[in-house]
């Protein structure tokens, strides 16, 4: 399920995009794309649907649409996707994460309609940090050095 679509660079020649105008969302002025896949490939996921990207940082802030493609096989397997719609918000001052995603659909399987209602709260953000120190030979390594033992190259 893609319920927090992103589109990266590498995606975008996979998709059909057409401007569908400008929208204020909330407090944000936005930029409305239509997006669908251009084709679809073996197993792979696709969104279909809207996006709405803010027209200061062209970051998407809201999503609404669906998984594509709907499974359905011999046997009775199927695998049925809702319509969604995703919000997010900037969290950390630059970057705009998901923070809630509603589903309310009815999903039409071979033996029946399916009425589904979803909800998603994406919360705790936390920045992912680490820290790390390389040896060699048994020696610590200085930061910004090549070698052990060895000043960093003057600035």
């Amino acid at each position: 399920n893609r319920l927090h679509f992103v589109l990266t660079g590498d995606e975008i020649p996979e998709y059909n995009i057409l401007y569908a105008g400008q929208q204020q969302e909330d407090e944000l002025h936005c930029y409305v794309f239509d997006v669908a896949p251009k084709q679809i490939v073996g197993k792979k996921r696709y969104f279909q649907g809207r996006i709405w990207v803010d027209d200061h940082d062209f970051q998407i802030v809201k999503t609404y649409g669906k998984t594509v493609p709907d499974i359905r096989k011999k046997k009775g397997q199927e695998n049925l996707f809702p319509n969604f719609t995703t919000w997010r918000e900037q969290i950390d001052g630059k970057y705009w994460f998901p923070t809630y995603t509603r589903a309310d659909d009815t999903l039409h399987f071979s033996n029946g309609d399916v009425k589904i209602r979803e909800i998603v709260k994406y919360e705790n953000y936390k920045q992912f940090g680490s820290k790390s120190r390389i040896t060699y030979q048994g020696q610590e390594v200085p930061r910004g050095s090549g070698q052990p033992g060895q000043a960093p190259p003057p600035k």
